[in-house]
């Protein structure tokens, strides 16, 4: 018993934009919601238990919440996780969910934000930028289709960028192979503010510096098309936009080989103290990482 620590994360969230898109629905909503804390979670391990607490207002009949608890047996049976509980109030605001998700994990086995060193290489477990897109996507149709009875949004194209913004997935499966490779990160985080916001998390937890390569950043090609459109830098998309929900983590250069082998990009590595973060062109200029997400 005393070799296991007990974990715990929380997440709270209120629909405010996203409440008038016609094409995001609750069950959407929940399953968006709930992978945002099972990716969280996966820092540890898929967790045990899970709490959910709504605040909802008029405006949400009740075939929506059902709707919405539809996606509450999905997530639930996919990740194995028991719904313990949780509560409802009534809301003025729209829809406020609250996801609470307890654990444990072996001590040998946790990687916190803190423990990276220089020159170890840090990996990203997916492409970024897309589910930032894929919100400009809904936002464009959203006022495109405001004023018909019969709205048909445009999404042809763009199923990937939508659905990585609607239905992000938890890594679950890289934290698998990285416990079936004996690999521990040093230091790891998920990809919800934004890249250079969450590297600067953990270069300040382990206190080091970072150096990381744009022409190594993975960016898919529907985010540079839907960029393009836009007329908008996909560069600024992958380092800020969020709600990718990737895995963001770093391992001793000893161990490149193996990582290489569980097919993770590796986009650059950790500095020594007071060397700061960067962003290194491929003609070797160094842009200072500035944490312009969510904050």
């Amino acid at each position: 018993f005393f070799f296991f620590n007990d974990t715990a994360t929380t997440e709270i969230y209120t629909l405010s934009l996203h409440d008038a898109l016609p094409i995001w629905d609750a069950y959407d909503q929940y399953i968006s919601d709930k992978q945002v804390k099972y990716s969280e979670n996966t820092e540890v391990n898929p967790p045990r238990q899970v709490l959910v607490s709504l605040g909802i207002s008029s405006r949400f009949s009740v075939e929506m919440i059902d709707r919405f608890y539809e996606g509450v047996r999905a997530a639930c049976s996919d990740f194995k996780t028991d719904l313990v509980g949780g509560d409802t109030s009534a809301s003025v605001n729209g829809l406020t969910i609250s996801v609470t998700a307890t654990g444990d994990v072996d001590k040998d086995k946790i990687a916190y934000r803190s423990g990276a060193g220089a020159n170890d290489l840090i990996c990203l477990t997916g492409d970024l930028g897309a589910a930032y897109m894929g919100l400009h996507l809904l936002e464009r149709e959203k006022r495109a289709c405001d004023g018909h009875p019969n709205p048909e949004p445009k999404f042809e194209g763009y199923e990937y960028i939508l659905r990585r913004q609607l239905k992000p997935d938890a890594r679950v499966d890289v934290v698998e192979k990285l416990a079936q490779s004996g690999i521990v990160p040093t230091s790891m985080i998920d990809i919800s503010d934004g890249l250079s916001s969450e590297l600067l998390h953990l270069c300040k937890a382990s206190d080091k510096g970072a150096r990381i390569y744009l022409n190594r950043l993975p960016i898919a090609k529907q985010t540079y098309a839907m960029a393009d459109e836009l007329h908008s830098d996909p560069v600024v998309a992958a380092l800020n936009g969020g709600d990718d929900y990737e895995l963001l983590f770093t391992v001793p250069l000893a161990r490149r080989q193996e990582v290489f082998a569980l097919g993770v990009d590796v986009i650059g590595h950790m500095t020594e103290a007071g060397t700061g973060a960067a962003l290194v062109t491929p003609d070797g200029q160094e842009i200072a990482l500035q944490a312009q997400g969510w904050k």
